[in-house]
């Protein structure tokens, strides 16, 4: 059976209103709302450009330093990422050509199913630099992490960072919070999605990065002083 709707049933519907403002004035307003808007999320990432202070190197004119240090960028199948391949064949030209002494690999192994370090340390060792001269940190979680850690557990001063050209001001930026005085490369890669969608993540990563730099937090996992990178130079 089909019921008749009461006479006052829509009387207490309320219609959404337009969202744009109805006068000039108002969409004026508006406008400049969400430019101040786009200006202000910006900032962090301008920022980071700004800072880098000459620090982008290539391979070929990085200053020699003690330690290469290299940002997990994932796993497939328990393997190495297209991305963090390339940031591993970068490390391993640079330990050929005497750059760097020591690779520091810094990545997630937050579950038992997923060890990022171990992955990258693999594929150096397959790749010529000998197992002695990797030292590997199991919690670099994030950026800030890779860069405290390598400072406060593992005596890293000096270093060259190695990571995408999209990632690796900030991660300039965040070790020398940090403490760290570095130079880093930054990969070569072919603009696709990827690249692009990385680049996007950036300028929302730029925002925490900035916090990080303001407020230097512990990183997730603190722990004792490793002695491997001091081991690995002797």
């Amino acid at each position: 059976m089909r019921l008749s709707r009461p006479a006052g049933a829509l009387r207490g519907i309320r219609l959404p209103r337009r969202v744009l403002p109805r006068t000039v004035r108002g969409r004026r307003r508006m406008v400049r709302w969400a430019v101040a808007a786009c200006v202000l999320a910006l900032l962090p990432a301008t920022w980071l450009r700004l800072a880098d202070s000459g620090r982008v190197r290539t391979e070929a004119d990085v200053p020699a330093e003690p330690v290469a240090v290299v940002f997990g960028a994932g796993l497939y199948d328990g393997r190495p990422s297209p991305y963090l391949a390339h940031r591993l064949d970068a490390a391993v030209r640079l330990y050929r050509a005497g750059k760097v002494k020591v690779v520091l690999v810094s990545g997630d192994n937050s579950r038992a199913s997923y060890d990022e370090p171990d992955a990258m340390r693999g594929y150096l060792t397959r790749h010529g630099v000998p197992r002695a001269k990797v030292v590997v940190d199991y919690a670099g979680f994030d950026t800030w992490d890779s860069c405290s850690r390598a400072k406060r557990i593992f005596g890293v001063d000096r270093a060259v960072l190695v990571s995408q050209g999209f990632h690796i001001r900030r991660a300039l930026a965040l070790c020398a919070a940090a403490g760290i005085d570095a130079y880093g490369v930054g990969v070569d890669e072919v603009h696709d999605a990827t690249w692009y969608a990385g680049g996007a993540r950036e300028v929302l990563a730029a925002g925490k990065a900035l916090v990080d730099v303001a407020v230097r937090p512990d990183p997730r996992f603190l722990g004792r002083r490793e002695p491997g990178v001091t081991r690995a130079l002797r």
